[in-house]
């Protein structure tokens, strides 16, 4: 995995830890059960919070 900022790393840890328990849902409600989602939101919430963490990545090239 990337190295991340600590702050980002906690929130990336945090996300992973609720979707192995069942409880991380994706904005449309329903169970993430793929980890690269559980990582994409945890890097997500981790910018929402202020933390510096790379742009996103577009999938078209």
């Amino acid at each position: 995995m990337a190295k991340y900022p600590k702050k980002a790393q906690e929130k990336v840890e945090e996300t992973m830890h609720e979707m192995k328990e069942g409880k991380l849902k994706s904005g449309s409600g329903k169970k993430v059960t793929n980890p690269k989602q559980a990582v994409a939101i945890g890097l997500s919430e981790a910018r929402k919070e202020g933390a510096k963490v790379p742009k996103k990545k577009s999938k078209n090239k």
